[in-house]
């Protein structure tokens, strides 16, 4: 995999369940071996990795889903911006996710943001 400045990286970490942050929705861990980084039902997320799964940050501010693209390779990717620091990142959604896909109309109306 890589990274949004095109460097190569390892998924790292665990696979933890957490409680969302910003709606309260227990968000249990993803079932594909792929590290769960947002929240399903509001996709919101935390500032909390360097590299996916590493949760090196030290920022923690909430991630608010700011939009979402469709990539031929990679599928639907939420696009998120840090409130307290601005990092902007890009997270693959888990649509295809057996107990807990993200949701579908929360990433669709991301796409009619201007």
């Amino acid at each position: 995999m890589t990274d949004t400045a095109g460097r190569r990286f390892t998924v790292q970490g665990t696979n933890n369940a957490f409680v969302c942050r910003n709606c309260g929705a227990e968000v249990l861990p993803l079932t594909n071996g792929s590290v769960r980084n947002h929240c399903p039902a509001c996709l919101h997320s935390l500032h909390v990795d360097v590299l996916p799964g590493d949760r090196a940050s030290t920022c923690h501010g909430l991630l608010v889903p700011v939009g979402a693209e469709q990539s031929g390779k990679k599928g639907w990717i939420l696009v998120h911006q840090c409130q307290k620091c601005g990092f902007t990142g890009r997270n693959r959604a888990a649509l295809d996710d057996a107990r807990q896909p993200d949701d579908w109309d929360a990433l669709i109306a991301l796409t009619t943001r201007r």
